[in-house]
């Protein structure tokens, strides 16, 4: 269970920490499979391992949850060679064009009946509670996802007084100076990866990949262009990529970092997935204290 991104929320207000409070809770809100006539459906499933029955898992100060989502997929290609009969045919009995309004209830209704016919997708997005730093993480780069996630939260525990992590005007003011390699977050150096864009209306942009960043070619797009995200790497854990809205994608976490309970195995599932989840939430902490004590600094 190793994060990939990260959308982090800071609380102004303490949640609870009882284990039996929140699986109560969750566990109101669980998952269930879509019907035959609904498109999206979530809930909160096991975080851990499907064979592990818990809603809400609970590790030192770290309260680990997790969302299921189901969704029919239905192309729009499907939609459209369905419709277009229907289309014609209507449009032939009323003997003129159909309407925009029209059209979208047809399509809003050839949708209706082919979900039952629809394949469906899951996905699952893993989060923690932090109470010692007062802030939660969730795995995922979206923000609408994130803010889905915290809705369904916020339904289950009753309140729910999340802000985001970082301050915009700060962080943006701090992408330019780490971009000039200065004023970096403690322990952290500048990776290979960074993209700009123009403050105005055409908005122009340029990205670099596997870059040296400190060339000229790269400096010089900050005379006019603002960075909206960049890579850093941090030698002894994990490497990230910073969004101009506080997002942390692409996160890697170093093999020497992940291979440090190997020895322990796999027959004790809950035992190794418990280790891993320490060393994860360990690093993606130290990375997220560094970088908000250096903005707090500023």
């Amino acid at each position: 269970m190793w994060f990939k991104n990260a959308r982090v929320y800071r609380l102004s207000a303490p949640l609870s920490t009882d284990l039996a409070v929140w699986e109560t809770a969750l566990a109101e809100f669980k998952f269930s499979p879509l019907t035959a006539q609904e498109l999206v459906r979530s809930g909160f499933s096991f975080p851990l391992h499907q064979s592990i029955k818990q809603y809400c898992h609970a590790l030192d100060a770290l309260l680990f949850f997790a969302v299921k989502r189901q969704e029919k997929i239905l192309p729009a290609a499907v939609i459209n060679e369905e419709m277009q009969p229907r289309l014609d045919a209507l449009e032939q009995e009323k003997g003129r064009p159909l309407s925009r309004k029209e059209k979208q209830a047809l399509k809003e209704e050839l949708q209706l009946s082919l979900l039952p016919r629809a394949f469906s997708r899951s996905s699952l997005t893993q989060g923690y509670y932090d109470a010692k730093n007062q802030w939660l993480v969730i795995n995922t780069s979206s923000a609408s996802k994130a803010e889905d996630i915290l809705a369904l939260l916020r339904k289950a525990l009753g309140s729910l007084p999340a802000l985001p992590w970082l301050d915009n005007h700060k962080l943006n003011t701090n992408l330019q100076l780490w971009l000039q390699n200065k004023a970096l977050p403690q322990g952290f150096e500048l990776g290979n990866d960074a993209e700009l864009k123009a403050p105005d209306e055409e908005g122009a942009k340029v990205k670099f990949s596997n870059h040296l960043l400190s060339a000229d070619d790269v400096q010089s797009h900050l005379q006019d262009k603002l960075v909206t995200s960049i890579s850093l790497q941090r030698n002894d854990s994990l490497s990230l990529l910073i969004t101009d809205d506080g997002a942390l994608k692409r996160l890697k976490f170093h093999d020497l970092l992940t291979g440090q309970n190997d020895e322990l195995g796999w027959e004790d599932l809950p035992a190794r997935l418990d280790a891993d989840l320490l060393l994860m939430a360990q690093a993606l902490n130290q990375t997220l204290l560094s970088i908000s004590q250096q903005l707090a600094a500023e």
